[in-house]
């Protein structure tokens, strides 16, 4: 059962684009992606804003349009949420899953050149279709890595994007990744290797909840400080042996930290029409701690947004886009 069942309800359509900028990657990883596209009932595209949804670790947009039991997936929560007023919008759902089980949607000489392929051959497919978005009329949103990814975009692609969302977003490395390498030397130090932990992840039928926590801090080495000379190009920051921090692959990490980023892109964050940011209490990646330092810092820099918490962990918590997406679709439709 649905929590509700709007009178009208909006299409979801599935495009495929066949990208350059992915061909080749590292990884191994297709280059021809499925995006689904939400249009709303009553309209055809042409004309409304353009939402892209960037998803969590482990997640592709597709699993966002997935049947879901006692809860809504997300075009009936915008069937719902259009029905109570919000203004019409179009949704993109990218499949942006990669080997490493995830994406910061960053340019990565391992992972691939996910900026490039969304920024671009995405949006060019998207709202060439559709006729939606456009410059000005665009935002973007996500949780966990896809918040990340919402930030990183606003900041670095604020000629793309006017508007952003994240919903507890990878803030403050120092207390989110750093205590994580640990659990990942004890790993490859099991297996002998990261190649041969790699092959008894990718043979398992079953992974368990640490291997997955394990593959993530792969996945981030992938993406902040990839080595394209190394198996899959995961080199952690760190001596394997000692797990003390190389200064060096450790700089490269901190300057994909938002935290970091935000002393140079302060101006690209003024022009955003929004800037939505929120984290649970109790986040168990201990993501609510960067994220009162972003928040504390924006106003610093005098960057106007929105900063709520609430009281919940991390997981589960799609519930917060009844708050953010309205706002967005206000803000982009002005």
């Amino acid at each position: 059962m649905r929590k509700t069942r709007p009178a009208r309800r909006g299409t979801v359509h599935t495009i495929t684009v066949d990208s350059e900028v992915l061909r080749g990657n590292l990884l191994g990883d297709p280059a021809v992606r499925d995006v689904a596209v939400y249009v709303p009932a009553g309209h055809d595209g042409a004309g409304l804003p353009l939402l892209v949804d960037l998803v969590g670790f482990t997640g592709s947009g597709l699993y966002h349009i997935a049947w879901r039991g006692f809860d809504d997936n997300l075009p009936e929560r915008l069937d719902r949420l259009i029905e109570a007023g919000m203004p019409p919008v179009a949704v993109a759902f990218p499949d942006c899953f990669t080997r490493l089980g995830g994406n910061q949607y960053i340019d990565s000489a391992a992972m691939g050149r996910w900026e490039e392929f969304l920024c671009v051959e995405m949006l060019r497919a998207v709202e060439g279709q559709f006729g939606c978005g456009g410059v000005g009329r665009r935002g973007v949103f996500g949780k966990s890595s896809g918040g990340y990814g919402a930030l990183a975009h606003a900041m670095r692609h604020a000629d793309v994007w006017s508007a952003a969302a994240s919903h507890s977003g990878d803030v403050g490395w120092e207390v989110t990744f750093a205590t994580d390498f640990p659990r990942a030397l004890r790993a490859i130090a099991k297996h002998g290797s990261i190649e041969a932990w790699f092959a008894a992840f990718e043979a398992n039928p079953k992974p368990s909840d640490d291997d997955q926590h394990d593959l993530m801090t792969f996945a981030m080495a992938a993406s902040y400080d990839p080595d394209p000379a190394a198996f899959l190009g995961v080199r952690l920051p760190v001596d394997l042996h000692t797990c003390e921090r190389d200064p060096e692959r450790w700089a490269r990490w901190m300057a994909w930290d938002p935290l970091t980023m935000i002393e140079g892109h302060a101006d690209a964050l003024r022009s955003l029409k929004l800037l939505y940011i929120d984290c649970g209490a109790v986040d168990q990646y201990n993501l609510v701690y960067g994220s009162r330092v972003l928040h504390r810092r924006l106003g610093e820099l005098g960057v106007a947004h929105v900063y709520q918490e609430f009281p919940d962990d991390h997981t589960q918590v799609d519930y917060r886009m009844d708050t953010s997406l309205p706002m967005l679709a206000r803000a982009l439709s002005c």
